[in-house]
């Protein structure tokens, strides 16, 4: 048989293996404990990656770690002169099924994985097991005093790993809609809430604890919601004015983060009664096996090494146990459970020094990343920022086109002054509701509102309605139009507010379409986009002379009125919408408008396609947004159904 590798490597890994592997196991679960709530309020892809190989990694490493150490109980030396060695590594079983059980920051990396809580189970099952042979094999050697120094970290393990195989069942979907269904029969919302006798901090959770329980997981169970929570949404909203726009969009921050947590993390037992005895259970079994075996198990007996591993698992699971508490004290559950409880003095008074100690716009700022994420598909096709590296390596391995999608997305944060204008556009639309308009009638405008309102729906019909004409190409021609338009009008008369936000949205909505095409209506957009992104690329080609950069690509663009559509793709998406731009420019001249206008009524088109975008995602799809920073679309979707926006949420004013 031919060896790969030197009989020396070989025999520096049989007597490190087990080592590595331990140290790996707890490094990872650092790691996932210090970043698996991060990507809560990071949109990076990093974060996403570093999540993701972590989260995967660590269950697998934890297990072969455990196999491993199972299979030298039937040896004498474990890989190892020293006749304790296989000892004091059977004792660090129990630390790993405390691995396995995972941090309270992250339960489930996407949805998924709740889903497979019965796997999980079955899991435990059998590493319990595994770690109980290899206990019974340690309990009968002669190192007596460390086999019972194993009990209770082996409680520590089996408490945890069933805190995460309890959370993920709770949060699959027929067990979650069965809570939903048991919550809402005893009681409904709390119609006891004192709005006045609270500071805004304070109102911000109450009122965002009670409508994620009595509306937020309603959407995502796609129930239809209750009258009396439609006036509980009422009730909240109209203790907020149309100035109050970054308030009325931190209680949906507030409200998914909720969710998030749910979801995601072991939220639902740590914040109760039983996690709070769990956590005192574990924190005690750590530090009872730290002291003891520090001051009454023999050093002299093992390697030097061994009894470092077994200080750093020791204080390792200790620091990791102190800090998710501390981390558990400064979240919006206990805020919310100390507020729910001010008429007692203790509750009052450790509101005011958690709320006081750690401040509230910190806080507020990590439930989302509150950006948003931008792509332009002109720039893609002119390349302006060249070409990822190792394109060559990608291309062979076959993720160079994904690669290429993600080296051109920038991020963009969500200023006051758009989410001002967004509530203000569906609290208008809200008042077609109660003028007689039904919900889908309004829901399904398309940006045929914004162009009546100022009497250009007769000549733009064509980009935004029609039984014909799918939902993406409207985003093409939008876009391509705005962003054609928004260059020339830099060069001529310089950058507005109302243009800036327009060119926002406008790559904000060409990032859902070809990033996350699953949050919008069903049908052939990413053959629109590849075949318009190739008609473009041809075409600039063709005239590279007159293109050395981005804006003469867009100027060229505008002057040119015979852009033929490429063989067998019919009317080209890019012709449209240059169409679209020269209509749009021709408003200033033949209707008499100033620019300020034209945008108004882009940045109105751009709002109405937005909303039928969240109207038409499934809440399903908003939820796995939330493990990704959060998205725009998600938080417009929840405030759309909060005004009645929705067709599960009773339209008007409740009586």
């Amino acid at each position: 048989m031919v060896q790969l590798l030197p009989e020396s490597v070989n025999k520096l890994w049989n007597k490190w293996d087990v080592r590595i592997m331990i140290v790996s196991s707890l490094c990872l679960q650092i790691i996932l404990t210090i970043f698996g709530n991060r990507r809560k309020y990071i949109s990076r892809n990093w974060i996403r990656v570093v999540t993701w190989v972590t989260y995967l990694s660590a269950d697998w490493v934890a297990t072969v770690a455990l196999g491993m150490i199972s299979n030298f109980q039937g040896d004498d030396q474990a890989g190892s002169s020293h006749p304790n060695s296989m000892i004091i590594m059977a004792f660090w079983a129990p630390f790993l099924l405390v691995h396995l059980g995972g941090p309270d920051t992250i339960t489930a990396y996407a949805l998924e994985d709740n889903e497979l809580w019965l796997r999980h189970l079955l899991g435990l099952i059998v590493q319990v097991a595994v770690a109980f042979h290899i206990f019974l094999k340690f309990w009968t050697s002669s190192t007596y005093n460390l086999s019972v120094l194993a009990l209770p970290i082996f409680v520590a393990g089996i408490l945890k790993y069933g805190e995460r195989t309890w959370v993920l069942w709770s949060a699959s979907r027929e067990k979650f809609s069965n809570t939903v269904d048991m919550s809402h029969s005893n009681g409904g919302p709390d119609n006891n809430l004192h709005f006045e006798s609270v500071d805004p901090q304070a109102k911000l959770l109450l009122f965002g604890h009670e409508l994620f329980k009595n509306i937020v997981r309603h959407l995502y169970l796609n129930l239809s919601i209750d009258r009396q929570d439609v006036k509980l949404c009422y009730d909240v909203l109209c203790g907020y004015s149309s100035k109050d726009s970054e308030d009325v969009f931190k209680l949906m921050e507030v409200e998914l983060g909720f969710m998030y947590d749910v979801l995601y993390t072991k939220a639902t037992i740590v914040h109760s009664i039983r996690g709070i005895i769990f956590r005192s259970i574990t924190l005690f079994c750590y530090i009872s096996t730290f002291v003891v075996f520090c001051i009454h198990i023999d050093k002299q007996l093992y390697y030097t090494i061994d009894v470092t591993l077994t200080y750093l698992l020791s204080a390792g699971a200790i620091v990791l146990e102190l800090y998710s508490i501390i981390v558990l004290v400064f979240t919006d559950w206990t805020l919310y459970w100390l507020i729910s409880n001010r008429k007692h003095t203790l509750a009052d008074r450790m509101y005011k020094v958690i709320s006081s100690s750690f401040p509230s716009k910190v806080r507020c700022n990590k439930r989302w990343s509150n950006t948003m994420a931008q792509y332009n598909l002109i720039d893609v096709c002119l390349k302006v920022k060249g070409v990822p590296k190792h394109v060559g390596i990608k291309k062979l391995i076959g993720i160079c086109e994904k690669s290429e999608k993600y080296w051109f997305m920038t991020f963009e944060d969500v200023s006051k002054e758009m989410k001002l204008y967004i509530l203000t556009q569906l609290q208008d639309a809200q008042a077609l509701i109660r003028d007689g308009r039904s919900v889908k009638e309004v829901l399904n405008r398309r940006g045929s509102q914004a162009l009546q309102d100022r009497n250009c729906l007769e000549q733009l019909s064509w980009t935004v309605t029609g039984p014909r004409l799918p939902f993406h190409k409207s985003i093409l021609y939008w876009h391509i139009a705005t962003d054609i338009c928004y260059y020339h009008d830099v060069d001529t008369q310089g950058i507005s507010p109302t243009s800036k936000m327009s060119k926002l949205l406008s790559d904000y909505m060409a990032y859902i379409l070809v990033m996350r095409p699953f949050m919008l209506p069903k049908g052939i957009g990413q053959i629109s986009v590849r075949d318009t992104c190739s008609h473009a690329i041809a075409f600039c080609k063709e005239r590279r002379r007159l293109i050395t950069n981005r804006k003469d690509a867009r100027r060229v663009l505008l002057q040119e009125e015979s852009i033929v559509a490429p063989s067998g793709l019919g009317k080209s998406v890019l012709s449209e919408g240059c169409r679209l731009a020269r209509h749009l420019q021709l408003l200033d001249t033949e209707n008499g408008w100033n620019s300020e206008e034209k945008w108004k009524m882009i940045t109105q088109v751009w709002v109405e396609l937005l909303c039928y975008a969240a109207s038409e995602c499934g809440w399903e799809h908003h939820a796995q947004q939330l493990r990704r920073g959060g998205e725009l679309l998600t938080h417009i979707c929840l405030l759309m159904a909060h005004l009645g926006l929705s067709e599960q949420l009773p339209p008007g004013k409740p009586s």
